[in-house]
Formats: structure tokens, C-alpha cells, sequence
């Protein structure tokens, strides 16, 4: 999962060498903390959201193929 967050967003902005994702693991659900440039954050965001409703849908299809919960959090 980790994974796959890091590659959308190292596609999406202009410095990919600034991206992290931080993965916190709770009792039944997973949380990633996105992290990126500054400049680039409305560029992960996208339009209304759209690109980050995007990934986060992404996130919930792959994650309940392993039939766990996780969630995205865009930090700032």
C-alpha cells in the first residue's frame, strides 16, 4: 500500500524526491501520512479534490483485496 501512494505521488509532482509516506498501524485500520514539497500539495490534492478521492479510492480497492482498512492522510 505504502508503496503504491508513493508512486502516484512521485508521478503527480515536480520534485518526486521530496514524497514520503509514513505508515502508522492501528488495531484495525492502517493509516499513510502523505508527504509533500510544499508547491506541490494542490497538485496531489488536484481540482476539488479529485485527484486525492482518486488515490484514496485506489487505497480502499487494494487494501480490501487484503481485507484490511486503510486511510490517507494528505499532511501539509
Amino acid at each position: 500500500m505504502k508503496d503504491l501512494i508513493k508512486y502516484i505521488a512521485q508521478a503527480l509532482v515536480d520534485k518526486p524526491e521530496e514524497v514520503s509516506v509514513a505508515e502508522v498501524e492501528g488495531n484495525q485500520t492502517t493509516v499513510l501520512e502523505l508527504k509533500v514539497a510544499k508547491e506541490d500539495l494542490g497538485k496531489v490534492i488536484g481540482k476539488q479534490g479529485r485527484t486525492a478521492r482518486a488515490m484514496r479510492t485506489l487505497l480502499s480497492a487494494a487494501s480490501a483485496k487484503l481485507k484490511k482498512r486503510t486511510v490517507l492522510e494528505i499532511i501539509e
